[in-house]
């Protein structure tokens, strides 16, 4: 069995400074596009049934199947929630926002902090976004080679 970690690059398992992430404009469109609340569907990824993956450094990425996520795009702000009956729940603050270059910029924020505390995140790639579904793909690194980790998000209301 060979495992793997989440990881914002193909760098070590660790946040990111999330000032690597070019903010140098801000994309409204697909902001406001994600704006109301959305479930992850599915998780997938080469080799998924034999690769264990630790995503954003919180669970096994299975467990973010069915988690719920809130995107508020006037403040950028959020929650999510894993509540699979076979994980451990978890509920948390987020901050977030998709820049001009497709990235989007997730910090998961620790009870109590602000998010001008919080230095790192996590940068992925935004794509297939439509009025009820988008995925946030993320590059992982297995075997030195790069692997695409994909969250499949679907709107809920």
């Amino acid at each position: 069995m060979v495992f793997a970690c989440k990881s914002a690059s193909t760098a070590p398992a660790t946040p990111e400074p999330v000032s690597n992430a070019p903010m140098t404009k801000l994309d409204k469109t697909s902001q406001v596009g994600i704006k109301g609340n959305w479930q992850i569907t599915n998780v997938t990824y080469p080799g998924s049934d034999y690769i264990k993956v630790n995503s954003f450094n919180l669970a096994d990425s299975k467990c973010f199947v069915g988690s719920t996520w809130n995107f508020i795009s006037n403040n950028n702000k959020g929650t999510m929630t894993l509540n699979s009956s076979s994980c451990t729940a978890f509920t948390s603050a987020i901050t977030w926002y998709i820049n001009k270059e497709g990235q989007f910029v997730l910090k998961i924020l620790d009870e109590g902090l602000k998010s001008k505390k919080v230095k790192t995140g996590f940068v992925l790639g935004l794509r297939n976004q439509t009025e009820s579904s988008f995925e946030l793909i993320d590059k992982i690194n297995v075997g030195n080679n790069a692997t695409d980790v994909v969250y499949q998000f679907q709107r809920v209301n």
